[in-house]
């Protein structure tokens, strides 16, 4: 199993879902495509090591202003503080479209198991996938901003 943009199925179904459910925001994926290099396309990364049949990983970056609107429509007025619940929420966020992705890719015959998020924070940071396979990307727009999903399966 090769990372392929056949694979961005399952992972842009889960992000919709997620997204529409958690946080009553409607995600529009843009068209996946192979990243050429580790800076993250956004402000907060979650991240999440896949082990199974093959190693992977999956990761969701949020900018600024997406993350912010995130977290605003999952806790309302109930923000303690921005920086740790935005942490929080992101990672949650992975954690969730990890596993209903999970779920589809394992329809297809592929099954994983999901570690615990990695939060990264901070203007042009980096996103290391845990293979040497190419890393898919898939970019979404929201009236609050964009994000991306990536996936590495090696």
């Amino acid at each position: 199993m090769n990372s392929d943009v056949t694979f961005a199925k399952p992972f842009i179904s889960a992000t919709s879902s997620v997204l529409s459910t958690m946080a009553g925001i409607t995600p529009v994926p843009g068209t996946p495509f192979v990243k050429k290099d580790d800076i993250a396309c956004g402000d907060v990364s979650a991240i999440i090591g896949l082990t199974g049949e093959k190693h992977g990983s999956i990761s969701v970056t949020f900018t600024k202003k997406c993350a912010v609107a995130l977290v605003r429509a999952m806790l309302g007025d109930d923000i303690q503080d921005i920086i740790a619940d935005t942490k929080d929420a992101v990672g949650e966020i992975c954690n969730m479209i990890s596993g209903q992705a999970r779920a589809g890719l394992s329809e297809m015959g592929f099954k994983f198991d999901g570690s615990t998020p990695s939060i990264i924070m901070g203007d042009a940071h980096t996103v290391t996938h845990v293979t040497a396979s190419p890393v898919i990307a898939v970019p979404f727009t929201t009236d609050h901003g964009e994000f991306t999903i990536e996936f590495s399966f090696g």
